[in-house]
């Protein structure tokens, strides 16, 4: 006999303390949590943000405070309440928001305990999640007013007419049971507050651009010095950067928006700049697409999956590739947008039509990064003169020592008897060349031995150049005009047309 069963549903909710738990560990780093609190002040309406990481050993802690239009009592516990608002509700063209999860979610990632402070129209309301607390009672409490430690930290909103500030204590996930005299501890936590400050640089560096941008972040001040300067992860104010058109892509959910960009190979680049182009990963990491949302970065780089036969890969010669792809916010759910908003995957048919742009810019980064030229010293020669020759056939590549080379025909001109020898000598080296080792050393180490590029001439290069041009006068037969221009066009003494023109007159 079968068992009387119920014949409505039952209520089944979510055990507070176990929920929260799990929320905690959705995987947000301290950058991406604080980068969505940042959203939800830039919906606010704030035009300044000012973020303190105070170091007190165990009891630090981290604020978020903006000027935007600030919360009452209901908007603001509304807004602490999980998943606030509706994903799939309409939402403004300029709102950052998807889940109605973010402030909540964030803040859970790296503190204990999460304050909400707001001023509007002259009042003031507090929420707050103490996880301790939710775990001694067992249900969804959320708090209304300040611990007494908590207090101090809301004064800078006193000086506000409106704002919120968002304050994160009993950092578990970011600071150790530690004192404040802990060295090691506080090198941590001062070497995050760069990482996060990178991030957001990055993040928002188009609310950040311009002599009056729209939006300032100040971190642990509130002066110029302290202000966050926007990162471009397209050099776009250098002249050598080469910008593709702006390519629009009319979609259901709106325009898409696609630009590529060539950045400058490394010899037409200061070290600094080029070490600020690098970005936070480093070059070959940092290649590959960008893709904002309301002009808010959601992904920082890689391919998307892309690919011309399989899927495109990270690698050393395309890190002069990148693009940038603009997506409406209309187009979260076709484009897979994540409640941290790091992650976005194309829609199908749009495929086709983005991996061509890339695989062109691609194909154009690879050439500026194969093809050097040397910063301010001369321009590229059309009929170089170079030791090595790289030989393609199919998908095979060789390199083979150039036997006409004016150093090298020269040895061998001469090599009477020893001419096999010395072409077994040069078959060997070209058959052992390191190509896996001279590629790890590259990506690894940024080894850019391709060419001699020194602003000073290396040891014994004169020494060679005189050889040379003795030689080109004496045994070819050259007028010494045409022996210095042919090693001005052979490498590597193209980059030294100085040392050249010293040897002339020196010679003569």
């Amino acid at each position: 006999m079968l068992l009387e069963t119920p014949t409505g549903p039952e209520l089944a909710p979510p055990t507070a303390a176990s929920l929260i738990e799990a929320l905690r560990n959705i995987g947000y780093s301290t950058a991406t949590a604080v980068a969505d609190l940042i959203d939800n002040s830039i919906s606010a309406d704030a035009h300044n943000i000012w973020l303190w990481f105070w170091w007190a050993g165990h009891e630090s802690f981290i604020s978020i405070l903006d000027d935007g239009i600030g919360m009452e009592e209901e908007q603001l516990s509304r807004a602490m309440h999980l998943g606030s608002r509706n994903p799939l509700a309409q939402r403004g063209t300029d709102d950052l928001g998807r889940f109605g999860m973010g402030l909540k979610t964030a803040s859970f990632s790296q503190c204990r305990r999460v304050t909400v402070g707001s001023r509007k129209n002259g009042r003031f309301a507090v929420r707050c999640w103490d996880l301790n607390h939710v775990a001694r009672v067992g249900d969804w409490q959320l708090l209304t007013s300040l611990s007494p430690e908590s207090e101090t930290h809301f004064e800078p909103l006193e000086n506000l007419e409106q704002g919120t500030l968002v304050l994160w204590e009993c950092l578990d996930r970011i600071v150790d049971d530690v004192r404040p005299s802990d060295r090691r501890a506080h090198d941590a936590f001062l070497e995050l507050t760069e990482r996060v400050e990178s991030h957001i640089a990055m993040v928002f560096h188009r609310f950040l651009e311009g002599t009056s941008p729209r939006l300032r972040i100040f971190i642990n001040g509130d002066t110029e010095e302290k202000r966050v300067k926007p990162w471009d992860p397209f050099l776009r104010a250098h002249p050598a950067t080469v910008p593709t058109p702006i390519e629009r892509i009319t979609t259901y959910q709106g325009i898409v928006q696609v630009q590529g960009f060539v950045l400058p190979n490394k010899d037409l680049l200061e070290t600094e700049t080029w070490q600020i182009a690098a970005g936070t990963e480093g070059w070959t990491a940092q290649q590959g697409f960008y893709v904002y949302r309301n002009q808010r970065i959601v992904v920082a780089g890689g391919w998307l999956g892309l690919g011309i036969g399989r899927a495109w890969t990270r690698e050393e010669c395309y890190g002069l590739a990148r693009l940038r792809l603009d997506i409406p916010n209309t187009a979260d759910a076709e484009w897979k947008i994540d409640i941290k908003k790091s992650t976005a995957h194309p829609p199908p048919s749009l495929h086709p039509r983005l991996r061509d742009l890339a695989d062109y810019v691609r194909r154009q980064a690879r050439q500026v990064y194969v093809h050097r030229t040397i910063d301010g010293q001369r321009s590229s020669t059309s009929n170089l003169e170079r030791a090595w020759q790289v030989v393609e056939c199919g998908d095979d590549v060789t390199y083979r020592i150039n036997r006409d080379h004016t150093a090298i025909k020269q040895v061998l001109d001469q090599a009477g008897p020893l001419l096999r020898n010395i072409e077994a000598m040069l078959r060997i080296l070209e058959k052992t060349v390191p190509v896996q080792r001279v590629w790890l050393d590259t990506c690894e180490k940024r080894a850019t031995q391709d060419t001699i590029s020194a602003v000073d001439p290396p040891e014994g290069l004169e020494e060679v150049a005189a050889i040379l041009y003795l030689h080109l006068v004496r045994k070819v037969g050259l007028q010494p005009d045409e022996a210095y221009q042919r090693l001005l066009n052979t490498e590597p003494f193209q980059n030294f047309p100085t040392l050249l023109e010293n040897l002339l007159r020196t010679i003569n």
